[in-house]
């Protein structure tokens, strides 16, 4: 894929500060580049953030920081894909937010939001992985596990839970680990900005969730979850560290047959 876009959007639920964030993720033979813009989770400011990044781009897949599923309606219960990202990882890498929880139904509800003014206001592109919720290629992001899966010992960090993600993203960004992401997903193109500029907590969340949705866009992710209620998209099977990994097989024998999903040139390991 020679040029293209994604979106990442990292959902608040606050009507008084600017916690929420979009990012659009631009490349094209030779560069690639960024847009973040902050918005209230409130209308039409969240709306018109969507439209000014978004409006009339044709975006090869979208990720939202925020429980979604198959019909976008409220799911109300622990999922899967949060059991999964929680046992025996959280001393790790801490652990999603439970839909099932009047945070998590009230985050589930801005992120179908989000999804709706999103779907409205850009021409996103038919969902082409293994494990689609919608017709359009519409996922879900968690940006600390993500960051988490790709750092050996994450203990070391000593990451508490209100910093976890930005401790983990600067030691990535600060690593190499992220640009070697990129490079991964998109080769041979140079980073318009450094990674290092992204200072803002969620201007960082918004970024990594438009990686998520690179990855999907690229085919090579994996997910964690169920058909009847999403998945969470992880980074490439080869950037996941092999105790996070293990972890993951463990917690995979305890659900459903396929609550681990594997895409890309990896997929049989």
């Amino acid at each position: 894929m020679k040029d293209g876009s994604v979106i990442g959007i990292d959902v608040g639920c606050s009507p008084k500060r600017r916690s929420s964030a979009i990012c659009r993720l631009d490349w094209s033979v030779l560069t690639i580049s960024r847009e973040i813009v902050r918005f209230r989770a409130v209308e039409p400011e969240r709306e018109n953030a969507i439209k000014h990044v978004a409006d009339g781009r044709r975006i090869v897949a979208a990720a939202f920081d925020g429980p979604i599923r198959r019909g976008f309606d409220i799911i109300g219960r622990y999922r899967t894909a949060e059991r999964m990202l929680t046992r025996r990882l959280r001393p790790l890498i801490g652990k999603p937010g439970q839909s099932s929880t009047p945070v998590g139904r009230l985050l589930n509800h801005h992120a179908n939001e989000c999804v709706r003014h999103l779907v409205t206001h850009s021409d996103v592109q038919d969902a082409r992985h293994g494990v689609p919720i919608d017709r359009k290629a519409l996922v879900e992001a968690f940006p600390s596990s993500f960051l988490g899966m790709m750092i050996e010992k994450p203990t070391r960090l000593a990451a508490r839970r209100g910093d976890r993600s930005d401790t983990f993203f600067q030691h990535l960004a600060t690593t190499g680990i992220l640009r070697s992401l990129i490079e991964h997903c998109l080769p041979g193109r140079q980073l318009a900005r450094d990674l290092r500029s992204v200072v803002n907590h969620d201007d960082r969340a918004a970024f990594i969730c438009a990686l998520s949705a690179l990855c999907v866009a690229m085919g090579d992710f994996v997910a964690v979850g169920d058909k009847k209620d999403g998945w969470i998209i992880l980074p490439p099977r080869r950037f996941i560290q092999s105790e996070q990994w293990a972890l993951l097989h463990i917690n995979a024998r305890e659900e459903e047959a396929g609550a681990l999903h594997i895409e890309g040139p990896l997929a049989v390991c």
